[in-house]
């Protein structure tokens, strides 16, 4: 699965290693280190993939990510320092697809870039054809377009996975970590990456995200997808 990617990283030996990984896994691969040059560039001429660090000069990744989101369907793999819970919620809320935490393996972010490629590109949902509709919300697993009262919605590919994912088992209560589980396979991992996601997504398909209707809260559990038009 060729890409192009855009790593921003204002490190040369970090991006030095990093392209090199991903150059093996057959990417074209281009290494940016200041985050304005790195936003002029992806929204000029968008690559498949940003590798985006959180520290950088000019911009920080925060403030290029949420940009790029703006504009472009970039998917965004964020790079974050160890432990710093506040900068991996923060980055997902700004849109990131996903996030790695320095120090790192070069190997598993090329596994991490080829699993947000594939999200991204609808190849990894099972039976990932035809339509799933609750009223006015349709989401096409074939052309990975969700529509809400006919007006197209921007998910990230983990939104897209996740809202599909409790569609297709309406009523039927999740875990943080069964989530994590089934919709990314992460067999570890932190809850907190469920939780803003849900939150994101009631924040684009509810009409009121304090009080949503579709994706409900189970206390004590995790969420569930509660159907609003009558079966």
């Amino acid at each position: 699965m060729s890409a192009r990617i855009l790593v921003v990283e204002d490190d040369p030996t970090v991006a030095e290693v990093v392209a090199r990984y991903l150059e093996r896994d057959g990417h074209r691969v281009e290494c940016v280190g200041d985050g304005a040059e790195a936003l002029r560039r992806a929204l000029a001429d968008p690559p498949d993939l940003m590798v985006l660090d959180l520290m950088l000069p000019r911009m920080d990744g925060l403030a290029v990510c949420r940009k790029l989101r703006e504009r472009r369907p970039v998917p965004v793999i964020m790079l974050t320092a160890l432990g710093e819970e506040i900068d991996r919620v923060a980055g997902l809320e700004t849109g990131a697809d996903d996030y790695v935490t320095k120090p790192f393996s070069p190997r598993e972010l090329a596994l991490r870039v080829r699993s947000v490629l594939r999200r991204a590109r609808g190849a990894s949902l099972p039976g990932g054809t035809g339509v799933l509709r609750d009223g006015e919300l349709v989401v096409d697993l074939g052309v990975h377009e969700v529509r809400l009262a006919g007006a197209p919605v921007t998910l990230t590919a983990r939104e897209f996975d996740l809202l599909a994912h409790l569609m297709r088992n309406p009523r039927q209560a999740f875990s943080r970590a069964t989530l994590l589980d089934q919709v990314w396979g992460w067999s570890f991992g932190d809850s907190s990456t469920v939780t803003v996601h849900v939150r994101r997504l009631r924040e684009k398909i509810e009409a009121d995200p304090t009080a949503p209707r579709r994706i409900v809260t189970v206390w004590g559990v995790g969420y569930r997808y509660e159907p609003v038009a009558l079966p």
